[in-house]
C-alpha cells in the first residue's frame, strides 16, 4: 500500500512522541482523517465539539504537560476557527502546532468553496514559523521544523497542507538542489546564562537591598529551589504573577500570593515597601503593581531579551535561563541576617490568609463565590490540576485558591480569553490521566462554550486512570467580571440587557449526557459537595449558584475608591443596596483586627 503524505504526517507526529490531536473533521483534512483510521488512530484523533476549543485544548495539554500541544482543522471556516486558541498559546508562550487543510492545488486562485488565504490568515499569530506544503518532499522538514521551533520559541506554528497534497503518494526530500532534508526527532536543550561580570553586577544589586522582593513567573517553574535559596539568603518576599501562580507552594509563609489587577494585599505591600527587586521569569504587564520608579534598585532575569527590561527600569538585566543563573548567582549571594523585613511580609501573609478566610464565610444571597475556591482549597489534592476561566472566576482562583504540594494550575493569562477552562481541562486529562482536574468557570463561558465540551469529557472520560473531572460552575446569571468593570471603571450601573444571562441547571445537563450533575444552593451543601466530587467514579460538574454582587476589590481599592463606585451604582442598578453592603462588608474585614 503506498505511503501517502497524510500516512507520513501521522508517522512523523508519533516519531515525535505525539499521542493525540485536537481536532474537528472537514472535507480540506480528508486524507488526513482517512489516515488516523488506516493507523488504527495512533496518534489518537480527539474530536472536540468546536476547532476553538481544539486549540485551547492542545493549549491546555502543552501548559501542563512538557510536550507541544497538536490540533487540527478544516480548511476556511475551520481553520478560521483555530484563531483564539493558537493567540492564547502566542500571548502565552505555549508550543502549539496546528496541522491545517486547504483548497486543492488545481482549484487556489478560483475562488473556489472555503478558498481563504491562509498565509495570511496567520502570519501574525504563527510568525514563528508557517509554511504551505505544495509538494511531497517539503515534508517531513516542514513539519519538524513547526515541531523544532514551538519547543524552541514557546509558541505556535502552523502547517497548511493543501487537500490534494494530504492524499498524494509521499516521495522523500533528495540528496540534490532546492530539496531540504531532515534530522529525526529530538528535542535538543542547552544551559543559557549570563556573562560573570554581569552576574556580579546583579549581586552586588541584590546584597546591598535591606527589603528585597522578589516576583515569578512561568519562568520559574525550572528553578524553586533556586527561588527559595534566593528568597532564604536575602530575605525576600516573593510575589507571584498569576502565570507563575504554581511555581511555588502558598503555604510557605513568605510566599505573598498573586499580584496586579487580582493580587492579594500583601503582594501589593510587598511591592510599595521594597527597596529592592528581582524579577524571574515574568512579563506581568501592570507596571502601577510594581515599586515606584527609583524606589528600588531592580534586577531581572529572563531567557527572551525582548521581555528584558520592558515593565520597570531594571538596572541589571541578566539574560539566561532561570535555573542556570540562579545556581551562578546564589554563591555570589550574602546572606541577609537582619530579618525584621522577612517578619514583617510574613506577618503581613498571615494576617491575609486570614482575612481571606473572614471574606468567604461572609454571608451571602445564596452563597459567597469566595468560599467556593476556600472549600475547595480545605480539599483539594496535593497532584490536583486547576484550570480557570477569565471573569470573576478568575478573581478567586487567584485569590482564594491555596496552591501546594504538587499542584498545576493556570487560565488564559495574556490573551483573557472566555470559555478556556473546560478545553484546558480536557488538555490537562490527556496530559496526566492520572490526575485529578478541576475547572474553574464562570456560567458565561459555559453557555459560550463549555456546555459543549461536557460532551467531550463524556466521550473521553474512560481514557483517564483518574475519573475525577470537576467542573464547577459559578452560576450567578450575570457576566459579572464586565459588569464590575462597568461599575468601577464606567462609572455606571449594571446594564441588564447585555449582562444578564438565561437561566439552566448546568447539573441537570451533566446528568443528562451521563456526567454526576450536584446543585448547590446553600453555603453548607459546599464542603459535601467538594467532598462527593473529588471522590466520584465519574466526571462531576457542581452548579453553584453564586450571589453576583460579592465584589471582586483590588487590594489597592481605598475607601474613597469604593464610595465613587458607591454613586455610580446608585444612578440606577438593579441591585443597587445588596451590593453596597456586600461590598462594605467585604473590605471591612481587612481591617478588623
Amino acid at each position: 500500500m503506498t505511503e501517502t503524505v497524510a500516512d507520513h504526517v501521522l508517522a512523523r507526529l508519533r516519531e515525535w512522541g505525539v499521542e493525540q490531536v485536537f481536532g474537528y473533521p472537514g472535507d480540506g483534512i480528508n486524507g488526513l482523517v482517512t489516515a488516523f483510521g488506516d493507523a488504527k488512530n495512533e496518534p489518537r484523533f480527539v474530536q472536540v465539539r468546536h476547532e476553538e476549543m481544539a486549540a485551547l485544548a492542545a493549549v491546555g495539554f502543552a501548559k501542563f504537560g512538557a510536550r507541544p500541544g497538536v490540533c487540527m482543522a478544516t480548511s476556511g471556516p475551520g481553520a478560521i476557527h483555530l484563531l483564539n486558541g493558537l493567540y492564547d498559546a502566542k500571548l502565552d508562550h505555549v508550543p502549539v502546532v496546528a496541522i491545517v487543510g486547504q483548497t486543492a492545488r488545481s482549484a487556489m486562485g478560483g475562488s473556489y468553496q472555503q478558498e481563504v488565504d491562509l498565509q495570511s490568515l496567520f502570519k501574525d499569530v504563527a510568525s514563528e514559523y508557517l509554511v504551505e506544503v505544495n509538494v511531497p518532499e517539503q515534508l517531513p522538514n516542514a513539519l519538524d521544523r513547526a515541531m523544532r521551533t514551538a519547543i524552541a520559541q514557546r509558541a505556535p506554528t502552523v502547517v497548511i497542507i493543501p487537500a490534494d497534497v494530504q492524499e498524494s503518494p509521499y516521495i522523500p526530500p533528495k540528496h540534490e538542489f532546492k530539496h531540504v532534508p531532515s534530522s529525526p526527532p529530538d528535542h535538543p536543550r542547552a544551559s543559557v546564562v549570563p556573562p560573570t561580570d554581569e552576574l556580579a553586577r546583579a549581586a552586588e544589586v541584590l546584597n546591598a537591598g535591606r527589603k528585597v522582593a522578589m516576583l515569578i513567573g512561568q519562568g520559574a517553574r525550572n528553578a524553586v529551589t533556586e527561588v527559595r535559596e534566593v528568597a532564604e539568603l536575602t530575605g525576600a518576599g516573593v510575589a507571584k504573577a498569576l502565570l507563575g501562580k504554581d511555581v511555588l507552594p502558598d503555604d510557605l509563609p513568605y510566599v505573598t500570593g498573586s499580584i496586579g489587577l487580582l493580587g492579594t494585599r500583601p503582594s501589593y505591600e510587598l511591592m510599595r515597601d521594597c527597596d529592592t527587586l528581582l524579577i524571574v521569569g515574568s512579563n506581568m504587564p501592570y507596571a502601577q503593581f510594581l515599586p515606584e520608579f527609583g524606589q528600588a534598585r531592580a534586577v531581572q532575569i529572563d531567557i527572551d531579551p525582548r521581555f528584558i527590561g520592558l515593565r520597570y527600569p531594571t538596572e541589571v538585566n541578566l539574560l539566561g535561563d532561570a535555573k542556570s543563573t540562579l545556581q551562578r548567582l546564589i554563591p555570589l549571594l550574602e546572606r541577609q541576617d537582619d530579618r525584621k523585613w522577612r517578619e514583617r511580609v510574613e506577618s503581613g501573609v498571615t494576617r491575609w490568609w486570614e482575612t481571606v478566610e473572614h471574606q468567604a464565610l461572609l454571608e451571602a444571597s445564596p452563597v459567597n463565590p469566595m468560599r467556593v475556591v476556600h472549600e475547595l482549597s480545605l480539599r483539594i489534592p496535593d497532584n490536583a490540576i486547576v484550570t480557570s476561566d477569565s471573569g470573576s472566576a478568575a478573581n478567586w482562583y487567584a485569590r482564594n485558591l491555596r496552591m501546594r504540594g504538587q499542584m498545576r494550575g493556570s487560565l488564559s493569562g495574556t490573551l483573557a480569553t472566555m470559555g478556556a477552562a473546560v478545553p484546558y481541562a480536557i488538555g490537562a486529562k490527556h496530559a496526566f490521566p492520572g490526575r485529578p482536574v478541576i475547572a474553574l468557570a464562570g456560567d458565561g463561558a459555559m453557555q459560550m462554550n463549555g456546555l459543549a465540551e461536557l460532551l467531550t469529557i463524556a466521550r473521553y472520560q474512560e481514557l483517564w486512570d483518574d475519573p475525577r473531572c470537576v467542573i464547577c460552575v459559578f452560576h450567578n446569571n450575570d457576566l459579572n467580571q464586565v459588569t464590575w468593570e462597568l461599575r468601577a471603571m464606567g462609572g455606571g450601573p449594571k446594564f441588564e440587557e447585555s449582562q444578564t444571562l438565561p437561566d439552566v441547571s448546568y447539573a441537570d445537563f451533566a446528568t443528562g449526557i451521563g456526567l454526576r450533575g450536584i446543585t448547590v444552593t446553600h453555603p453548607d451543601q459546599l464542603g459535601p459537595a467538594w467532598d462527593v466530587a473529588l471522590s466520584a467514579s465519574v466526571p462531576t460538574v457542581i452548579d453553584v449558584h453564586c450571589d453576583p454582587e460579592v465584589p471582586p476589590i483590588p487590594p489597592h481599592a481605598t475607601f474613597e475608591q469604593i464610595k465613587s463606585m458607591t454613586e455610580a451604582v446608585l444612578k440606577g442598578d438593579p441591585n443597587a443596596w445588596h451590593l453596597i453592603k456586600q461590598g462594605i462588608k467585604t473590605k471591612a474585614q481587612e481591617l478588623l483586627p
